[in-house]
């Protein structure tokens, strides 16, 4: 079982920025990829930005330039650095954590509003 807690969200004005972070707790040997979701009100949950146990990352298209996704190995910690954020990046943030054990495991964290003003 892996574990996640998710902190950082928040209210911010539009072109502000914020910073999530994820720790990840227990069987992180595990855990081949992290990543944040997000689901706004009415909408489907989206992929915003993954990151491998290689370093390899990968953006929705919408954010490409705006956030960066990063983590610390030593920390098992992952971050979504957020700037230029708009309205539309309001939503509930989801930390998510990737296991292949035979077959895709997916664990969730708890999840963190972010809501943006204009």
């Amino acid at each position: 079982q892996v574990q996640l807690v998710e902190s950082g969200g928040g209210l911010v004005q539009a072109g502000g920025s914020l910073r999530l972070s994820c720790a990840a707790s227990g069987s992180i040997f595990s855990i081949n990829a992290m990543g944040w979701y997000r689901q706004a009100p009415g909408k489907q949950r989206e992929l915003v930005a993954a990151i491998t146990s290689g370093g390899s990352t990968n953006y929705a298209d919408s954010v490409k330039g705006r956030f960066t996704i990063s983590r610390d190995n030593a920390k098992n910690t992952v971050y979504l650095q957020m700037n230029s954020l708009k309205p539309e990046d309001t939503a509930v943030y989801y930390c998510n954590a990737v296991a292949l054990l035979g077959a895709r495991v997916d664990y969730w964290g708890q999840g963190t509003q972010v809501t943006v003003s204009s």
